[in-house]
């Protein structure tokens, strides 16, 4: 029946699918006893009944059925570990799930016909405790969500619908459990996804906004995205227009009836079965929403309606834009940057910055979220976070930072490391769709796959350094072949080319050293190469070791002038503190043909002699500049230095 479901939803003729309405709300019209549930200490646990009273369950099911739904939902929403351990029946997940799952295929069976075969979806709640927020951690719900699905996937549910999502973290949890059951039994079937936006906030309990979700949830294996629970169907317009527009997906609309109104300490919805059948009118035939049904105080007179309108209704033929991007909870960055460069704040890495060393030895955690912050202010889109330092325990440092720094800071994250096991330590607590730097090819495949595997779990972009087995990559024909043997291996193992960047790896061109020379040249050179021969692909670099042992001025400047020329051969993100980069023209003519001449490797020779190096003017030229000003100092200085501090200053 699974196939039946996917040639369904696939259809030519894009036929409207109709879900059924609110279990809850259809079991309390019953008015079950105590009894009913077995005992006192069980009621409430509506997936007891179908063990207790498993005839209740089944009226519900066939009332919708009758009504016209084409697939009605497991009585499952709290059937993970924690959330039946509230009444003690902990040891019965397997049981209770498969059970619901079997009642529910059984009352299909009674209505399937060839002309309207009906499904049954296995329901997966969100549970009581959210990662993102602190209370449970991803491994926990990973093996919760996986024990849950495993009785559902063999009572023969149809479907997996992950309903009144709350957490980004949570729906990747619950993706990657239902993941780890589909290895298992060596087949696949359809999986939904149904988020649930507060109002009047607009946003899911953990704060991201419908963008955000769409990001986040883009690169997973999904068949269905979108909203049910919360509110009425005029609320949820302006998210599932959103989602219309750009999401790749099959989009869904299942609504309360409208607002709940709290009447007598009970919740009472007044949304009638022609107002729902009215407002679904328009996600349906002007926004091209193809599944809908209804969620809390729908009855079967609710769906009846929506049923109509899966007879009459064409679904609109939608063609989605969507926009690759990072992620944090609250908000998205699109890669591509219209006027400038995706810029990656640099601040948050032990490896690079004392203070950053300084806060992470001191355990100071209030102070990295602190330096993090920072970097918002100095107009970074993208935080690199690396703890690697060495003596600490860099899995332990990373959930650390991470946990405190996704819940305070709007920005995406950058997770750096050497490590790949340091890196999945911050993916486990971000719950946005992260950047992973990086992998290469210098431990042989095993490690670039698994960094691989990794990023395809949790639904993150990569870099990929031109590294392989010989080292690091010099020259540009190199760098390119590295590239280039990455990225086929990428797209292949399913890593969209629009998710990869390369960092071709700038090295120094500040020491002297004549191997070094050609460093610069060699890297712009790469940057042109990869951009024209490897579509959709990003190409990113960390700008500061190209001046590595230059004094601060000097840095600052031939480091500006190093990114306009990677910006120019088509590198669109680098590593960088945005108040360290000079605009170009608050650089003076000479700096920036200096510059040039240094990054090309354009010495002048008289025989064996050098009669023009740049190196050595932009050493001598700068010598006792600072980069910060000194007022009090200024007027000790001849006008030629005023002038130069003066334009390094901005």
């Amino acid at each position: 029946m699974t196939s039946t479901f996917l040639a369904r939803l696939h259809s030519p003729e894009r036929p409207v699918i109709v879900f059924d309405g609110a279990m809850g709300t259809n079991l309390q019209v019953q008015n079950l006893t105590a009894a009913d549930f077995g005992g006192a200490e069980y009621e409430g646990c509506n997936e007891y009944l179908v063990h207790t009273k498993p005839e209740a369950v089944a009226k519900v099911h066939k009332d919708f059925l009758a009504a016209g739904a084409d697939v009605i939902e497991t009585d499952t929403f709290g059937g993970t570990y924690q959330t039946l351990a509230e009444y003690g029946l902990e040891d019965q997940v397997y049981y209770l799930n498969k059970t619901a799952a079997e009642l529910a295929k059984k009352c299909t069976a009674e209505f399937s016909t060839p002309e309207k075969p009906r499904f049954v979806a296995g329901s997966i709640g969100p549970g009581t405790k959210l990662p993102s927020i602190g209370h449970i951690s991803y491994e926990e719900l990973e093996q919760a969500y996986t024990e849950q699905a495993t009785g559902l996937y063999d009572g023969g549910v149809d479907l997996f619908l992950i309903e009144t999502c709350m957490d980004v973290l949570q729906i990747k949890a619950a993706i990657n459990g239902l993941e780890v059951v589909f290895k298992n039994k060596g087949a696949r079937i359809p999986i939904m996804v149904s988020a649930t936006f507060e109002n009047p906030q607009a946003t899911m309990l953990s704060g991201s906004d419908i963008a955000t979700l769409l990001t986040a949830l883009q690169p997973f294996p999904i068949d269905i995205l979108g909203l049910n629970c919360a509110t009425g169907p005029d609320l949820m317009a302006p998210h599932i227009k959103h989602l219309c527009e750009q999401s790749p997906f099959v989009v869904s609309c299942v609504p309360n009836a409208g607002l709940p109104e709290n009447i007598g300490g009970h919740a009472h919805y007044k949304l009638t079965p022609v107002e729902l059948k009215l407002a679904m009118y328009k996600f349906v035939e002007d926004w091209g929403v193809q599944v809908i049904g209804g969620c809390c105080g729908t009855r079967p007179e609710h769906i009846k309606a929506l049923a109509e309108i899966g007879s009459t209704l064409q679904v609109k033929e939608r063609h989605p834009e969507f926009e690759p991007a990072a992620s944090s909870l609250m908000s998205i960055q699109p890669y591509h940057q219209d006027n400038s460069f995706l810029i990656i704040g640099e601040r948050l890495n032990a490896s690079g910055s004392k203070k950053c060393r300084d806060l992470l030895n001191e355990e100071n955690w209030d102070g990295l979220v602190s330096l993090a912050k920072s970097q918002v202010k100095e107009g970074a889109h993208i935080l690199d976070v690396n703890v690697d330092y060495v003596g600490r325990d860099g899995v332990k440092d990373m959930h650390e930072v991470v946990s405190r720094v996704v819940n305070n800071v709007s920005l995406p994250l950058m997770l750096d490391s050497t490590e790949w096991e340091k890196m999945e330590a911050g993916l486990k607590v971000a719950g946005g769709k992260c950047l992973m730097n990086s992998t290469n090819y210098e431990d042989g495949e095993e490690r670039f796959y698994k960094v691989l595997e990794i990023a395809k779990k949790y639904g993150a972009g990569i870099v990929i350094g031109t590294i392989d087995e010989e080292g690091m990559a010099r020259t540009a024909e190199r760098k390119f072949a590295i590239a280039q043997r990455a990225y086929r291996a990428a797209v292949e193992y399913g890593i969209p080319a629009y998710e990869i960047f390369f960092d071709p790896l700038a090295l120094p061109i500040s020491t002297g050293i004549e191997e070094d020379r050609e460093n610069g040249k060699a890297t712009v050179e790469s940057i042109k190469m990869i951009r024209e021969n490897l579509p959709q692909c990003h190409v990113l670099l960390g700008l500061s070791n190209i001046s590595f042992g230059l004094n601060p001025a000097a840095r600052q400047v031939l480091n500006s002038m190093f990114l306009h020329e990677c910006m120019n051969a088509g590198m669109d993100a680098a590593i960088v503190s945005p108040n360290k980069i000079l605009p170009l023209a608050k650089i003076t003519p000479e700096h920036q043909e200096i510059c040039r001449n240094l990054i090309y490797d354009r010495r002048q020779f008289d025989g064996d002699i050098c009669t023009y190096d740049p190196l050595g003017l932009l050493t001598t030229m700068f010598e006792g500049v600072s980069t910060k000003r000194d007022k009090a100092e200024d007027d000790k200085l001849p006008l030629e230095q005023k002038l130069t501090r003066h334009i390094i200053d901005g």
